[in-house]
C-alpha cells in the first residue's frame, strides 16, 4: 500500500518544493532571467575569453561582468540621474515662464501649413490671458512633473535590477560549465531524445532576440549620434544613449530625434531642423527596418505583434529588464512551438 502511494507522495514533495524555492526567489526573479538571457546570448564571447585566460574561470567571469557595467549599467546610471536632475528644473522654468509672462509661441509654428496660423492665434491669446495660463499650468504642470519623474524611477529601478542581475551573471559564467552538464542530464530524462534539439532552440533564440534587439538600439543610437554632431544638437553623448534604451520600446526613437528636431526648429536652424527630420525617418527608422530583421532571424522571426506585446506585458511584470525579458520569453515559447508542431507533422507524415 505504501509503495503504491510513494510516487505521488514524492510529487507532492517535488511540487512543494518547486513552489516554495519560487516564492523566495520572487523577488530576484526578474534578475534571474535578464542574467541567464544576457549569459546564454554571449556565452561564445566568454569561451574565447576562458580560453585567452588559460581556463581561469572567475577571471574571465569577473572581466565579462565589468564589462556589462560599463556598457550597460553606468550609461544608464548616467541617464537616470540626468532625468532626475533636470526635470524638476524643466518644468519649474515653464511654469515660471507661464507665470511672468515671457513665455511664447515658437517662431516656427506659424510656418505649419493650414493649421499654424490657428494655433499661433490661440496660443497667443492663451498667453495673454494670465488667470486661463494659471489654470492651465496647476491644471498640466505637476501631471507633467510627475510622469517625467516616474519614468525616472523606472530607469532607477532598472539600474537596480540590471546591477542584480551582473551580479548574478558573474556566477553563471563562472560556474555555467557545470550548470550546463546538470541541466543537460535532467533535460535528458524529461525529454529524453528532444532534449538537445529544445536546448538548441532555446539558446538559437534568446541569441536572436537578444541580439536583434542590442544589436539594432546600439547601430540606432550610432546613427542618431552621427544626426546630432552634424546638426549641431547638444547633448549628443546623452541623447545617443536615450536613443538606445528608447530603441528597446517599439516607435521609441522618434521620440528622441523628433525632440531634437522641435529643438531646432525652435532655435531658427530649420534647415537643420528639417535635416533631423529626414535623418530620423531615413536613416534612424531605416536600421530598425534592416538590422532587427536580419539580427533576429537568426535565431527566431518574431512578429511586430508579439515584439510590442512582449515589451509592453514584460514591462508590467519585470519592470525595466521586462523590455528584454518580454520578447525573449515570447520567442523562446515560439521557437518551441514551431519545433513541436514540426516534429508532430513528421510524425504523421511518417505513419501515412
Amino acid at each position: 500500500m505504501e509503495k503504491r502511494f510513494q510516487p505521488y507522495t514524492r510529487l507532492a514533495a517535488v511540487i512543494f518544493l518547486v513552489i516554495g524555492c519560487l516564492v523566495v526567489l520572487h523577488p530576484f526573479l526578474a534578475a534571474i532571467l535578464f542574467a541567464a538571457a544576457i549569459t546564454i546570448s554571449s556565452w561564445p564571447l566568454f569561451l574565447m575569453l576562458l580560453h585567452r585566460c588559460r581556463q581561469r574561470k572567475t577571471l574571465a567571469a569577473a572581466i565579462m561582468t565589468v564589462s556589462l557595467v560599463l556598457v550597460i549599467i553606468l550609461p544608464l546610471a548616467l541617464v537616470t540621474w540626468n532625468i532626475a536632475d533636470h526635470a524638476g528644473e524643466v518644468v519649474d522654468h515653464v511654469r515660471d515662464a507661464m507665470a511672468d509672462g515671457t513665455f511664447e509661441p515658437p517662431a516656427w509654428l506659424k510656418d505649419i501649413p493650414m493649421v499654424g496660423e490657428q494655433a499661433d492665434t490661440y496660443l497667443r491669446k492663451l498667453i495673454g490671458s494670465r488667470d486661463e495660463m494659471m489654470a492651465l499650468a496647476k491644471r498640466y504642470m505637476e501631471p507633467a512633473r510627475k510622469i517625467v519623474l516616474g519614468g525616472g524611477m523606472v530607469l532607477g529601478s532598472g539600474v537596480a535590477q540590471v546591477s542584480l542581475a551582473a551580479f548574478v551573471c558573474f556566477f553563471l559564467y563562472r560556474d555555467g560549465l557545470v550548470l550546463l552538464a546538470a541541466l543537460r542530464t535532467g533535460m535528458v530524462k524529461i525529454m529524453g531524445e528532444h532534449a538537445e534539439e529544445v536546448a538548441d532552440t532555446v539558446s538559437r533564440t534568446v541569441r536572436g532576440v537578444m541580439y536583434g534587439l542590442l544589436g539594432t538600439a546600439l547601430a540606432q543610437a550610432a546613427v542618431a549620434a552621427a544626426g546630432f554632431l552634424i546638426a549641431g544638437v547638444p547633448g549628443v553623448a546623452l541623447l545617443a544613449v536615450a536613443t538606445f534604451l528608447f530603441s528597446l520600446v517599439p516607435v521609441g526613437p522618434p521620440l528622441i530625434w523628433g525632440g531634437a528636431a522641435v529643438w531646432l526648429f525652435n532655435q531658427g536652424s530649420t534647415g537643420w531642423a528639417i535635416f533631423m527630420v529626414v535623418w530620423g525617418v531615413f536613416l534612424i527608422s531605416g536600421v530598425d527596418n534592416v538590422v532587427k530583421p536580419m539580427l533576429i532571424s537568426r535565431g527566431s522571426s518574431l512578429p511586430f505583434l508579439l515584439v510590442l506585446l512582449g515589451v509592453m506585458g514584460g514591462v508590467l511584470a519585470f519592470g525595466f529588464v521586462g523590455l528584454f525579458i518580454g520578447p525573449t520569453l515570447l520567442a523562446v515559447a515560439m521557437g518551441l512551438l514551431r519545433n513541436w508542431t514540426s516534429s508532430v507533422d513528421e510524425g504523421s507524415n511518417v505513419t501515412n
